[in-house]
């Protein structure tokens, strides 16, 4: 990875000033450590008339991967080698940025004791970044940097190859700055920009990038006309610290607009009351879309197929619409549990007559699963072993065959706004897979052809407009009652045969 910082002067102001600026000489090439990489400083040129100064990142690319996080159970083995072979020691990324506070770090703070005037001053400078991703193209590369008193923001498309300019241009550009800032702001912009416009970090985002971010933003951030998108970026799109920096920013925004501190602007909240809405558990918005679904299939006679502790039954119990619930798991210590929540030992006779809890495999075909009006099977696909799930495909859709079978699974492409969740991992440690979105579409599109029902697809919880809802749905509904015939008949053969 590779930057330049350029000025001109003049012998009254030299050049060379930037060396102090930067607290490195001109006249010596430097060494730094950085947690990925090595970084090299040097002046290709160093005179009154004209001083640049370089940032050289060296980034090992086997130590960087073998220094993150491991994949998880929801991994894909066909990415490993794209963990080796890839753009992150060659484009200025979220690396190039830890690499420049580390070394510029006075710089970036405004700090300079030899010349603090020269500090505090704008500077005639000329940025070059020679290979930056954009997620955004060029287009987005000057909304970023054109409200920033930048005069020339250049963004030129890198080609894929230059000998075949058919295939079109990568998502790289070649970065040229020109314009009269102060040295700190400029890197400071820089800083915080880079990793936005890569759109991606190596290091897990903690709550104190917020700090971070708001510090390296201060007197430019908080009226950027991009600056949603610049938190939601910057902070890898966790929704929460996103929210905080957002929430900091109008704060900061408001008061520079009426000439008041941020705290006098903060202060219409007495902190010893809470008067924060909670926000709505995962588990109730999949409990109100499973119920909605049943409602609009007609459903009376429910099977929860893997009821666990029985959450779920006792919301059907509610509902006086449902009037035979059959919550079914493997799990005996499970069932205890969920008979304690519905107080099964002490419900009336007429409201018990409605509920039965039965020890059974998903994997298995049985007879007394036949006849309802709908099976639910929520967050359950996932716990099953990938080679045992036509085993359970066949119990409830050819066997037991519900008119409707809903089933909701977690959409692994969400993984990445859950604060909480270190990268790559699975929501939960038992769970054999965690499916995107087009494969659960995939799955759901072959089990409803091979057994005769039609499928819809429904988001649960926030649809994200990136990475779509937290847990996805899917409504089975059965259309090919022929087979329902046929299945009888053959069985009604067997039987005599048998006799």
């Amino acid at each position: 990875m590779f930057l330049t910082i350029s000025t001109t002067g003049t012998p009254e102001r030299p050049a060379t000033d930037l060396g102090f600026l930067l607290h490195k000489h001109p006249d010596r090439a430097q060494t730094f450590s950085t947690s990925h990489g090595t970084a090299h400083v040097f002046y290709p040129e160093a005179s009154a008339e004209r001083c640049t100064a370089a940032l050289l990142l060296e980034v090992d690319p086997v130590a960087l991967v073998r220094r993150g996080k491991g994949k998880g159970r929801g991994g894909a083995p066909d990415a490993a080698l794209a963990q080796y072979v890839n753009d992150r020691p060659y484009a200025a990324s979220s690396l190039f940025s830890v690499a420049l506070a580390a070394v510029f770090k006075s710089a970036l703070a405004g700090v300079c004791r030899a010349l603090p005037e020269r500090a505090h001053a704008p500077l005639p400078l000329r940025i070059e970044v020679p290979a930056l991703p954009a997620r955004g193209g060029a287009e987005l590369v000057r909304k970023l940097f054109a409200p920033l008193g930048w005069e020339l923001v250049e963004a030129t498309a890198v080609p894929l190859d230059e000998q075949f300019p058919a295939w079109g241009d990568s998502r790289y550009v070649r970065l040229v700055l020109e314009g009269e800032l102060r040295l700190s702001d400029a890197l400071r912009q820089l800083y915080v920009l880079l990793p936005v416009l890569d759109d991606a970090k190596h290091y897990w985002v903690a709550p104190d990038e917020v700090d971070k971010l708001l510090r390296a933003g201060e007197g430019w951030l908080a009226d950027h006309p991009e600056r949603r998108l610049i938190t939601r970026r910057y902070l890898s799109h966790r929704w929460g610290l996103t929210r905080q920096a957002d929430q900091a920013l109008e704060l900061v925004r408001l008061a520079e607009s009426d000439d008041l501190d941020v705290e006098s602007v903060d202060n219409a909240v007495d902190e010893s009351t809470d008067t924060e809405e909670k926000p709505v558990p995962l588990a109730e918005h999949r409990r109100t879309a499973i119920l909605e679904a049943l409602r609009t299939a007609g459903a009376r006679r429910v099977l929860d197929l893997g009821c666990g502790q029985g959450q779920l039954v006792q919301a059907l119990l509610k509902d006086v619409e449902f009037t035979e619930i059959v919550g079914v798991d493997v799990s005996m210590r499970a069932l205890t549990i969920a008979s304690r929540r519905l107080k099964l030992d002490r419900m009336g006779e007429r409201q018990a007559a409605r509920v039965t809890l039965r020890q059974g495999s998903l994997t298995y075909t049985d007879k007394r699963l036949k006849g309802y009006d709908a099976a639910v099977l929520s967050e359950v696909i996932e716990h099953v072993d990938l080679d045992r799930l036509p085993a359970l495909e066949y119990a409830v859709f050819g066997s037991a065959r519900p008119r409707t079978v809903l089933v909701t699974t977690p959409n692994v492409e969400y993984n990445v706004r859950w604060e909480t969740l270190p990268a790559g991992h699975a929501r939960h440690g038992d769970h054999r897979f965690e499916w995107t979105r087009a494969e659960f579409r995939g799955w759901a599109r072959k089990v409803a052809e091979r057994h005769g029902y039609s499928v819809a697809q429904l988001p649960v919880g926030p649809d994200d407009p990136e990475v779509g809802p937290p847990t996805q749905l899917a409504v089975f509904t059965l259309t090919d009652t022929a087979h329902d015939h046929r299945t009888h008949r053959t069985e009604k053969k067997k039987e005599a045969e048998a006799a």
